[in-house]
């Protein structure tokens, strides 16, 4: 596998681990060659489905030989810590030994696919050792398929490989995280909640460690030219062929120069370089005599103060967390840089979340406005219909949202965000021409700068999330599946005129249950849980759910169909019924994976 620059240290890898009854003489040899394809067949679903954030497949690693007791299973675990494994599948079709079988390693998620067979019991393995894993604390995901097979079937069923698949994607997500940090640049924006940074859960919760730096450090790097240069340069130069800047909004009397304005790129250009070396270090600084700013802090997610120590004398930071969130820049298309307007750390750790599980730019945004339809009838005489016949939330933020959110990006003629790795020239250039560069509002911004402003293209399905803090409670999180919708273009304009139409917006219509916070579109946005929101493409809901009981964070608002949800074994000990309460429960019970 290439050796990433941005990645210290190697990718995580899924260690595959067959299982098999000890008893010689006859039992055990007759098992090898179907356990050892069983695991076979799980390495080449994953490699085949899971990818890593550039676009490489899936690494995974078998254990050298079927384990069939303790001795086997020791030597299995440290293969799998000299390869570098972050994620645990076992696979059997028969009877083992459960305690001496299972991985211990009380760190690395873990699954357990037993064979659902009749000639040999792979079933009565996997209820066996599971008992076992919630007996000593260790939560493991089960997976049992639903239709017997005969035994040496080689096929792995649908709802087996769709269990296999999102667990993998899951708990690749938990290893990822693991080591790296959050790096904050400045402190709290505007009294923000989100921007306060708790160490005790990026340590005990996501193995992560905090990082912080000064934001006087871009001026420092600015005025001593501690970035590269010839990089600055052509991407001054391909900003300003191919982001157009849109009308100035601002009053006479409040409007920057040209003189200023021509400043506030250069500056916005070189901060969005600067913040990028913060985070994973650049070679060419070294080059110039500055070994110490080369190395970065090892940040795999990032946020930005900005409002309003910086703001109220600086251009704003819109343009740097647009471009780092979005899936290409001046060099062309390259994986995001997960970067938190106003250093909401937590909304910051929600796009990581999406971000880990796709592969594909997130959408910082506020969730700003609930249009009712009697609301929208009134202001603009028009009758909400489709899908946004219930009410509509309007989705928009300062300006910093990835570009990927235009819904410029399209696969079979539908608005889509793909990873990074099958942009297409054509989508970058759509993204660009649907996007304009606003001086920003000098009432909010002092120092200037530009905001994005797009309007997001409906049709598409995404997931939006949040993770909020609760003291007593601790982290938990909240998802909420949907579509983004358009509106009539003149409904729109005046809806978008109401707040500022200098800032990127997305219609965001959630899929109503009926019940709970999921009732109406109201109540949605009534119980959402702060100020922002990450957007995801795609229905993501149950990954996020699946990724946040491994990291024993409970889930207190969701519209994922029951069936979808997939949590480790040991939830339904703590209740079967009401699905929320066990996860409450099971939460607090066995408390986060790294305290």
């Amino acid at each position: 596998m290439a050796k990433d620059p941005r990645y210290v240290g190697n990718l995580p890898k899924i260690g595959i681990r067959p299982t098999i009854d000890g008893r010689r003489k006859g039992v055990r040899e007759s098992l090898e060659e179907t356990t050892m394809n069983m695991a076979k067949a799980v390495a080449k679903l994953l490699e085949e489905n899971v990818f890593y954030y550039n676009g490489q497949p899936v690494e995974c690693v078998i254990a050298d030989t079927c384990i069939g007791g303790v001795k086997e299973a020791a030597e299995a675990a440290e293969k799998f810590a000299r390869e570098g494994v972050g994620v645990s599948i076992t696979v059997t079709p028969c009877w083992c030994y459960g305690t001496e079988t299972m991985d211990m390693d009380p760190h690395i998620p873990k699954a357990v696919w037993g064979f659902n067979g009749t000639e040999r019991p792979g079933a009565v393995y996997l209820a066996a050792v599971l008992a076992g894993y919630n007996q000593k604390g260790l939560p493991a995901f089960g997976i049992y398929g639903k239709d017997v097979q005969d035994a040496g079937d080689t096929n792995i069923p649908e709802d087996v490989k769709e269990k296999l698949i999102r667990f993998a994607k899951a708990g690749l997500a938990v290893a990822m995280m693991k080591g790296k940090s959050y790096l904050s640049i400045g402190s709290v924006s505007m009294g923000i909640a989100g921007s306060v940074v708790q160490e005790d859960f990026f340590q005990n919760y996501l193995g992560m460690r905090n990082e912080y730096v000064d934001m006087s450090e871009f001026v420092r790097r600015i005025e001593l030219e501690i970035y590269d240069k010839e990089e600055y340069e052509r991407a001054l130069k391909w900003v300003k062929e191919n982001c157009k800047v849109g009308p100035d909004k601002n009053r006479d009397g409040f409007k920057r120069t040209e003189e200023q304005k021509e400043k506030d790129w250069e500056i916005s250009v070189k901060m969005a370089l600067i913040a990028r070396d913060l985070m994973v270090g650049n070679k060419k600084l070294e080059e110039m005599g500055y070994g110490e700013e080369a190395l970065g802090r090892n940040a795999i997610v990032a946020g930005f103060q900005g409002q309003r120590q910086w703001t109220d004398y600086f251009p704003n930071g819109d343009f740097m967390e647009t471009i780092l969130n979005s899936s290409f820049d001046w060099n062309g298309k390259r994986a995001p840089y997960i970067f938190a307007t106003e250093n909401d750390n937590l909304n910051g750790i929600s796009m990581l979340f999406g971000y880990l599980l796709t592969n594909t730019a997130q959408i910082f945004a506020d969730v700003r406005t609930y249009w009712s339809p009697e609301a929208v009838k009134r202001v603009t005489g028009y009758t909400l219909e489709g899908r946004a016949a219930n009410g509509i939330i309007h989705l928009i933020n300062s300006g910093a949202a990835a570009l990927d959110g235009t819904g410029e990006q399209t696969k079979d003629g539908k608005p889509v965000i793909k990873p990074y790795y099958e942009l297409t020239d054509e989508d970058i250039k759509k993204c660009l021409e649907a996007t304009q560069f606003r001086p920003a509002s000098t009432e909010y911004f002092r120092g200037g700068g530009y905001s994005t402003d797009f309007l997001t293209k409906g049709g598409m399905p995404v997931t939006i999330s949040r993770l909020n803090i609760v003291k007593g409670l601790g982290p938990v999180l909240q998802i909420a599946e949907g579509y983004t919708v358009d509106l009539p273009e003149e409904v729109h304009d005046v809806l978008d005129k109401r707040t500022d139409p200098t800032w990127p917006t997305t219609w965001f219509v959630p899929n109503l249950t009926g019940e709970g916070a999921f009732k109406d579109v109201y109540s949605v946005m009534n119980n959402w849980g702060a100020n922002h929101c990450s957007i995801s493409y795609g229905h993501i809901g149950a990954d996020l759910i699946t990724l946040a009981s491994i990291l024993r964070i409970p889930v207190n608002m969701h519209n994922v169909p029951e069936e979808k949800i997939f949590r480790p074994d040991a939830w339904s000990m703590f209740g079967t019924k009401d699905l929320e309460g066990a996860d409450y429960r099971a939460c607090k019970n066995f408390g986060p994976i790294y305290k």
